[in-house]
């Protein structure tokens, strides 16, 4: 019999349930409850129900599916960042694809050849070769073939003429 509280005084003693005989004649099966031993199958361990535990486990197995599509959606991205800069990288390269292009067109031509050519003087005989000196002084403004000599070029200015100009705008 399961043992009971303790009863308030003038509370009746509890009654017995006439099918809750005891057979103390059989022998206890390894591992149960003795005979008269209160069953624990009913009672949760430390608070911790079934629902508890589906619940646990529920939760679990979202935040795994979360973090397993998180990490795809990490490496989607990863990807397309990748494409763009292969993409990128393509681009450049058949630029510099068509660049070899037209200076191979260049350097095939016959005058580029022979222009090349004069640099280890290989010209014709009727050519002179010259070279400047490494600390030749620049040519001067109004030098021969100078732009300021070309045909509708500006007259050179002084200092002063441009002053002039600033201040009170060009002569007409």
């Amino acid at each position: 019999m399961l043992p009971h509280p303790r009863r308030a005084p003038g509370e009746p003693a509890p009654v017995a349930d006439p099918g809750e005989e005891q057979a103390t004649d059989r022998p206890a099966a390894p591992g149960s409850a003795p005979a008269g031993a209160p069953s624990l199958a009913a009672l949760g361990i430390a608070g911790i129900s079934r629902r508890r535990v589906a619940w646990v486990g529920l939760t679990g197995a979202a935040v795994l599916i979360v973090v397993g599509f998180a990490g795809q959606a990490a490496d989607a991205a990863r990807a397309t960042t990748r494409v763009v800069e292969e993409l990128a990288r393509n681009t450049a390269v058949a630029g510099q694809t068509e660049a070899l292009r037209q200076e191979l067109q260049l350097v095939t031509q016959e005058r580029w050849v022979l222009q090349q050519a004069r640099a280890y003087r290989l010209g014709s005989r009727a050519e002179r070769p010259f070279a400047l000196a490494p600390g030749a002084t620049p040519l001067a403004d109004d030098a021969p073939g100078s732009p300021a000599r070309r045909l509708g070029a500006d007259a050179p200015r002084s200092p002063l003429e441009g002053w002039l100009e600033v201040l009170f705008g060009p002569r007409d």
